[in-house]
């Protein structure tokens, strides 16, 4: 029987990653593409698996988060998205608390059988955005965004999910023990963030000291050490009340914009982690969900769908960014951006296991995968159509392949870079020995035009050249931003020159 069990893993896992293909071609979400494989793999589909057991579902959720968010925090460049950290926070707590807000009130008008409270709690489930689709969708068709508006997203959707964890589990508190005082949740809710962005922190820096400092006689083990540290930081945090999402996208962050052993090969593993979580993540969700349960709630389902897309989630973006100086049409497609993912439908289950009566609950859970399904169906395909009509689109980066592969070892911090050299900035025209390069930096190439040379100290600069630099993250950056400034930054080469 576990051979089976196997081979229709095996067999999912495989089709699932062959039909990434569709996105990539056409366009269409690759998490929508997971939950359709999902579906027709159940019980009323021709799969014919028969799965309901919303706890499993849940515990390969909750796994899959903690490694998918663990790995975009690793991805996240925090000189990026530093400029727009307090609009992204700020998005990411009272954008999703407006949200829930307006949507619960709607859908408690909507549903006349459901309470105030229930209607919120359904708010609360579907106020968070998953940004994976977005990206998957923009990268499948060549669009890129001009700034800010890249950072700000990545940062607020990797960020907004333990807002929607505490009001969903706030409002389930409400709900199943009607005498808890409101003023115990405010409490809950600092103690879930300050514990978590705290832990988060601390983890990551015990993760870089460990990464750098122990001497392990087999690459391979880092992987297992990284990961198992990526669960304790989880795992610790939950138990002392934190929020643990929010402490491993933090210590993902903090160790992702640091320099350490085997950097690239650790990014390789937990990028390739993600996918194969993601793949789990949204199949098990995908088999879960009957679509025949779908139908009765399909014309209430829209109706909320159509005011989170076009009243909900614009209201709570325009008042998030009120104080901000971002423009109106990166607004607007902000608004529109904030699609729905795996962290509603996976927190759809929390009131099956909650002790919320039925049919509540299981309608909570089926409206829930309705709007997740619809919104990425609607929203994710028309981005490419929507960031051309808004002109927030933005040219591809060019990006070259070096013919050289570096990797680091014990005991050196410093990696391969590249800085480009703009026309018209202080580089341009200039020798390298002219730069005042730190040490710690060292120009292995120059990339110029479609060819390569070996540099030395006399070799003069021209703008649109690719400098291919061997550099610890610090000196890379000093000399990244003192070329792009237009000046050298040094007393004595400015009295030099």
């Amino acid at each position: 029987m576990s051979s089976y069990v196997l081979v229709g893993a095996a067999a999912l896992v495989i089709v699932s990653v062959l039909v990434s293909k569709i996105s990539d071609r056409f366009g269409i979400p690759v998490l929508l593409l997971f939950l359709a494989l999902g579906m027709l793999a159940g019980s009323e589909g021709p799969g014919g698996i028969y799965f309901d057991d919303a706890g499993l579902a849940q515990a390969v959720g909750v796994v899959a988060l903690v490694v998918i968010l663990f790995s975009g925090g690793l991805d996240t460049d925090w000189g990026q998205v530093h400029p727009v950290a307090r609009e992204s926070w700020t998005l990411a707590t009272l954008g999703v608390l407006l949200t829930a807000l307006m949507l619960g009130a709607f859908a408690s008008w909507v549903l006349d059988e459901f309470s105030l409270l229930e209607g919120l709690l359904l708010g609360a489930i579907v106020s968070s955005t998953d940004a994976a689709a977005v990206f998957s969708v923009l990268r499948s068709k060549g669009i890129h965004l001009k700034e800010p508006l890249k950072p700000l997203l990545e940062l607020e959707s990797g960020s907004n999910d333990p807002m929607a964890v505490f009001l969903t589990l706030g409002l389930i508190r409400l709900i199943t023990s009607p005498g808890t005082p409101v003023a115990s949740l405010l409490v809950m809710f600092f103690q879930q963030m300050v514990v978590g962005a705290a832990l988060g922190y601390l983890m990551g820096r015990l993760m870089l000291l460990l990464l750098n400092r122990i001497r392990l006689g087999y690459e391979g083990l880092y992987p297992v050490l990284s990961l198992a540290l990526v669960f304790l930081t989880y795992g610790v945090t939950d138990a002392l009340g934190g929020s643990g999402f929010l402490a491993v996208y933090i210590a993902g962050i903090v160790l992702g914009n640091r320099d350490f052993v085997h950097q690239r090969s650790l990014n390789h593993f937990h990028d390739g982690l993600a996918w194969l979580m993601q793949i789990a993540m949204f199949l098990t969700l995908g088999l879960l969900v009957y679509p025949s349960r779908l139908l009765p709630v399909m014309g209430s389902s829209l109706l909320i769908v159509g005011f989170l897309m076009f009243v909900a989630r614009p209201i709570a973006v325009f008042l998030g960014l009120l104080p901000s100086r971002i423009d109106l049409r990166s607004k607007v497609f902000a608004s529109w951006i904030g699609l729905r993912g795996a962290v509603p439908i996976i927190l759809g289950t929390y009131p099956l296991l909650a002790g919320i009566a039925e049919p509540r609950s299981s309608v909570i859970f089926n409206i829930v995968f309705f709007i997740v399904f619809t919104s990425v169906l609607l929203q994710g395909t028309s981005i490419p159509l929507v960031a051309r009509w808004l002109r927030v689109d933005a040219p591809p980066p060019t990006k070259r392949e070096f013919p050289i592969e570096f990797v680091p070892v014990d005991g050196l911090k410093s990696d391969l870079r590249e800085i480009p050299v703009a026309s018209g900035s202080f580089a341009d025209g200039r020798a390298i020995v002219e730069l005042s390069l730190p040490d710690e930096l060292l120009v292995i190439l120059v990339a110029r035009n479609d060819e390569f040379m070996l540099p030395s100290g006399g070799t003069v600069l021209r703008g649109g050249d690719n400098l291919l630099v061997l550099s610890d993250r610090e000196s890379f950056d000093e000399v990244l931003q003192r070329l792009s400034a237009g000046n050298p930054g040094r007393d004595d080469l400015a009295a030099e020159t």
